[in-house]
């Protein structure tokens, strides 16, 4: 069996070469949003492929996938090191890319310059999911230094993660060969405290719905016109107001939800780790945790209509609005899109005209409870000397069901370098720096009790 005192002191001895590394890959701002310089994803997938090769790797790819959907791919790096003859293969994955920046002011920090408070890592990509890639990397020198690496591995780094992963699935099935794996582990989740460790074992799905309400073929004037005629902003909010009930639950019918979350999550520690101010109410019913993993959630995230600065006495003809609705492990992205969209039509307040846009369907992912969930839990049992908790995320990672489609015989393992404080996408983003170093150890004790 593993000695831990040994692969401890492995992993203390990569972790300052990691880290640096960690650091040198956040400075390059690899947004993959389209609005961005995108050669800076071509300059982080050659700092990947440098990692790589420091980590032992020669069979090393960067890869832009060509389809005829959604056009050229952004960079992916696709590496493999052959263990032991007759021994397990694992697919190892995370994702260069990131989330833009957003408004300056919302950072203390410049969101590309890595910097260290308080045990943690500031910067945009420090945890989602850049210290992903190198924890795969510490692990793997931190097994070199202790002999021959105990399994075969195949690492895919992913460059569009954060836009969708629109060639995702065409990635999969180009290269199926060579992503084939007995066990695949998704660093790119949460973990329940910086001090408990987590496996991610549900999801929840996503389905995104444009909706356009319009109710005049050109704008009039408010004082002339107003009274019998309602502008589109407040027959879309009337529209809006129908999505949730009274305790603020979804009510769109046919669409699923159960109250059936192993964890406790009290209502006093979800306030602290999502800033909700004092005297709001948090909605819904059921536990906590469910209201998070398991029951369906709605939200309004975007809204077009005419700004404040440019308002006029007119009444607005037209507004248009994003939905994005996460559905329960369990329910089909598609069946859930229809109900959404029928509901809308069917609740349009004085005969409005609804159209759709375009919308984002990703299916939801449960994981199966087996061997290597169990080992993967010791792993972690060991690297943070507490018991790891079984978790669900309420946001979707929608090619994990993917990945479970097209390799159906693969144990998927969904691990965590992210805690509550890390504030992944928003302003502030960061790692913390005792939860890298134990991430980097768990993998480690994994991959060589795999072989065992």
């Amino acid at each position: 069996m593993t000695d831990l005192a040994t692969y401890s002191a492995a992993v203390d001895a990569a972790l300052p070469a990691v880290r640096s590394e960690l650091e040198d890959l956040v400075r390059i701002p690899s947004v993959s949003s389209s609005a961005f310089d995108q050669s800076e994803l071509d300059r982080s997938a050659q700092k990947v492929t440098e990692i790589l090769r420091d980590s032992g790797f020669t069979d090393i790819e960067t890869i832009k996938l060509e389809t005829e959907s959604n056009g050229t791919g952004r960079p992916a790096i696709l590496a493999h090191r052959e263990g032991p003859a007759g021994g397990p293969t694992v697919m190892l994955y995370a994702h260069h890319d990131v989330q833009p920046p957003g408004e300056r002011d919302k950072w203390d920090t410049e969101p590309f310059e890595p910097v260290e408070k308080d045990g943690r890592l500031y910067g945009r990509g420090t945890a989602d999911d850049k210290a992903g890639i190198l924890v795969h990397a510490g692990a793997i020198r931190a097994l070199d230094s202790l002999g021959e690496l105990p399994v075969s591995v195949t690492v895919f780094i992913e460059g569009e993660e954060e836009i969708g992963s629109p060639t995702f699935v065409d990635f999969l099935n180009e290269y199926r060969d060579r992503l084939a794996a007995d066990v695949i582990v998704v660093a790119d989740s949460n973990n329940w405290t910086v001090d408990v460790p987590s496996l991610t074992t549900s999801l929840r799905g996503v389905v995104g719905l444009e909706v356009t309400v319009d109710v005049l073929d050109h704008a009039l004037h408010s004082g002339m016109y107003g009274g019998p005629v309602l502008d589109a902003v407040t027959v879309a909010s009337k529209l809006i107001a129908t999505l949730h009930d009274e305790n603020g639950s979804v009510a769109v019918a046919g669409l699923h939800g159960y109250d059936d979350a192993d964890a406790d999550y009290p209502e006093d520690q979800l306030r602290n780790d999502t800033g909700v101010l004092e005297g709001v109410e948090l909605v819904g019913k059921g536990s906590m945790a469910s209201r998070l993993w398991t029951q369906p959630a709605l939200s309004v995230i975007g809204l077009d209509a005419t700004s404040v600065e440019k308002s006029s006495n007119t009444i607005i003809p037209s507004c248009r609005f994003q939905l994005s609705l996460r559905t329960a492990p369990g329910q089909q992205p598609a069946e859930a899109h229809e109900a959404l969209k029928k509901h809308i039509v069917e609740h349009a307040p004085f005969g409005a005209k609804v159209s759709f846009g375009p919308g984002e369907l990703g299916p939801a992912f449960q994981a199966e409870q087996t061997g290597v969930m169990e080992t993967a839990r010791g792993a972690l049992r060991d690297a943070w000397q507490t018991e790891p908790v079984d978790i669900g995320v309420g946001g979707s990672i929608p090619f994990i069901a993917d990945l479970a489609k097209v390799f159906p015989q693969a144990e998927i393992l969904v691990t965590g370098i992210e805690d509550p404080d890390t504030r992944a996408h928003s302003g502030n983003e960061s790692l913390h720096l005792g939860v890298f170093r134990n991430a980097i150890l768990a993998e480690a004790l994994l991959l060589a009790r795999l072989a065992e």
